[in-house]
């Protein structure tokens, strides 16, 4: 059998030592070893998500996550469940239009077992047509729920607002439609045609052993791994073109006492240089109560109790957008006033100390997440399954730190003056909101 590939990236000074081994079969197995806790976190991250589904098979990677916990050759769906929270663990998963990830976390003497659970999840799920049907229903309630949730609907209206056709415009959880029509056989497929050794990468962090873990993956995930001379899939394709958004606004009319906005436009793809200004620029602008966005709607004004920027990235583009909550009667003054901080920052830039507080919130949120076994998880396996390379947290708050204010004003000069499009969710018609987008 090909051996193993197997070296270490980093000693990290902030973590632990991070190594990597491509199993034959092209399996992608990574560790941080930190002795000094006494429990770990794995995850199993697939390349698959909403973007890789066509139009029929939309929902198809999120419905396949519910399956996969409802039984395998050797478990019930309550011996998944069971055997995991009987060592005072926990199990769970989720999908995002890129990728679906499945994880569990235990105390560090209990990774074995769940290495075997999430193993025995991820290459036997029987996928039972009686399972399919009761999943089916659990899905369309979720759909239901979310509709009923309008301050997270909104967001999912916004991003198929700037997508239109892309396949990065498909709902995570699928529509009704999709789901009810459908079939085991259609999800059986799916399933064995995108879960391969290729496209998954098995990350560790905690009190672990590298060599244990990588064992233990070659011995669960063996029926993936028959392909021996198989390399892990490349990153996504970068070089693709998003079109702009087909509209610029889109209401969802709804009888409630809040409106709910996102306005925004399209960002930086997922490995664009100026990532790191553009995190630092987020925050300036409405990562916190210090934010401009904050100050100017919320306690200048009194116009909304939530207001806040994000930023979403993938392989070829992104969006950045501003969300805020307010009544009804507020809605237009909140927009003119978001559009007022969005030009004065694309036209003036920032001001020294906002640079600095923006580089603070940037490289303490990166900090302070490393707490815990489950994001250092996951910072290996995103940054594999995403990236590509590695950056050490030093080298990553090295790069924020060189940040200059030129750096900001020139991204924002471009980002933020780009054509914006708008997503509301509210007791409004799409008439009401005509003169508010570019």
């Amino acid at each position: 059998m090909t051996r193993a590939f197997t070296r270490t990236l980093a000693d990290d000074p902030l973590g632990g030592t991070v190594r990597r081994t491509v199993l034959p079969g092209g399996l992608r197995v990574l560790t941080e070893s930190i002795p000094a806790m006494r429990s770990a976190s794995v995850g199993v991250w697939v390349g698959i998500g909403s973007r890789d589904e066509s139009q029929q098979l939309s929902g198809a990677s999120h419905f396949l996550e519910h399956l996969l916990f409802k039984g395998t050759n050797r478990r019930s769906a309550l011996d998944i469940s069971a055997q995991i929270e009987a060592v005072g663990g926990e199990t769970n998963a989720y999908t995002a239009k890129e990728f679906t990830c499945y994880y569990a976390r235990v105390l560090d003497e209990d990774v074995p077992l769940a290495i075997d659970v999430l193993a025995d999840v991820i290459t036997d799920s029987k996928l039972d047509a009686d399972d399919v049907e009761t999943e089916r229903g659990v899905i369309l309630e979720e759909i239901a729920m979310q509709r009923d949730e309008p301050g997270d609907e909104v967001h999912d209206i916004f991003a198929a607002l700037m997508f239109g056709d892309h396949p990065l415009a498909h709902d995570i959880s699928g529509t009704p439609a999709s789901i009810e029509a459908m079939d085991r056989d259609q999800i059986h497929r799916f399933y064995k045609r995108r879960y391969t050794a290729p496209h998954m990468v098995v990350a560790a962090a905690g009190n672990v052993d590298h060599e244990q873990v990588v064992t233990l993956v070659q011995k669960g995930f063996a029926p993936l791994l028959s392909d021996v001379d198989a390399e892990p899939a490349p990153l996504r394709d970068e070089t693709a073109t998003v079109p702009p958004a087909p509209t610029r606004l889109r209401v969802a009319t709804r009888d409630s006492e809040q409106a709910h906005l996102v306005l925004g436009c399209h960002g930086l793809a997922r490995r664009d240089e100026r990532r790191f200004a553009f995190e630092v620029l987020g925050g300036i602008l409405g990562g916190g109560m210090s934010s401009r966005l904050f100050h100017r709607i919320r306690e200048d004004e009194g116009l909304a109790y939530s207001v806040f920027s994000s930023t979403s990235e993938y392989a070829e583009t992104g969006l950045f957008s501003v969300y805020a909550g307010c009544t009804p009667d507020n809605a237009h003054r909140v927009l003119e006033l978001t559009n007022e901080v969005l030009a004065e920052i694309a036209a003036d830039g920032v001001t020294a100390s906002e640079l600095k507080r923006g580089k603070g919130m940037v490289k303490g949120g990166l900090v302070l997440g490393m707490e815990d076994t489950g994001s250092r998880m996951a910072r290996l396996g995103r940054g594999e399954l995403l990236f590509g390379d590695k950056l050490t947290v030093d080298e990553i708050l090295a790069k924020v730190d060189a940040v200059t204010l030129a750096d900001v004003a020139e991204l924002a000069a471009v980002v933020l003056s780009r054509p914006r499009s708008l997503a509301v969710a509210g007791p409004f018609t799409e008439s009401d909101f005509s003169g508010h987008v570019s």
